[in-house]
């Protein structure tokens, strides 16, 4: 196997405070993860790439090429959730979370070292960029409809809030169960808004 064979070309989709960053990146990683907790540099170098400000009906800007800091990034999405390597992998259980990450809100589960308490694992999550699987995200200040991902790889740094969560019924306080037709909404997540367009994340 020659040295250029072993790069392949990962999509990713890039969220700052402003804007969306679509594009595609040479790499001899496998998950979105290990791309931004493994750079090298302090900078992502897409090809292939749109910018759509977030809010703007202005049409994404294109370009062959940007470089998209690390430290500006909120997160980064991922339609496909890849295992490690089994030789990689270490023993964890999942935990439903919600990351205030503002201007954004991220609901899906984080994955934490077994056989710590709760308290523990939360302090032990020392990577850059943490996946939270199955994951919903929003923003209501900038107007982004819930939005569903494989995975959402959040900026420690940038986060404010990483927290244990549940879902809550809303007619659990009036003992008896939910309305017939009125289904279980989460605090804080808005109206599901129905079929996105086709090819929208």
């Amino acid at each position: 196997m020659t040295f250029e064979s072993s790069y392949r070309t990962i999509p990713m989709t890039l969220y700052t405070e402003q804007f969306v960053v679509r594009g595609t990146i040479q790499t001899r990683q496998h998950r979105v993860t290990d791309i931004l907790n493994d750079a090298e540099q302090r900078f992502l170098v897409l090809e292939e790439v749109s910018m759509e400000e977030l809010g703007s009906k202005e049409l994404p800007t294109r370009a062959d090429y940007a470089q998209v800091n690390l430290a500006s990034i909120l997160f980064a999405v991922s339609l496909q959730a890849v295992e490690p390597m089994r030789e990689l992998r270490t023993p964890k259980v999942s935990e439903r979370a919600l990351v205030s990450i503002p201007p954004f809100r991220v609901i899906g589960n984080v994955h934490l070292l077994s056989e710590r308490s709760l308290r523990d694992s939360l302090a032990e999550l020392q990577a850059q960029f943490v996946p939270v699987t199955d994951a919903v995200f929003w923003s209501e200040r900038l107007g982004e409809a819930r939005q569903s991902a494989a995975m959402v790889a959040v900026n420690q740094a940038r986060a404010q809030i990483l927290a244990p969560f549940r879902e809550v019924n809303p007619w659990a306080d009036l003992g008896g169960s939910a309305a017939p037709g009125s289904p279980t909404r989460l605090p804080g997540v808005p109206d599901d808004p129905g079929p996105r367009p086709p090819g929208s994340f």
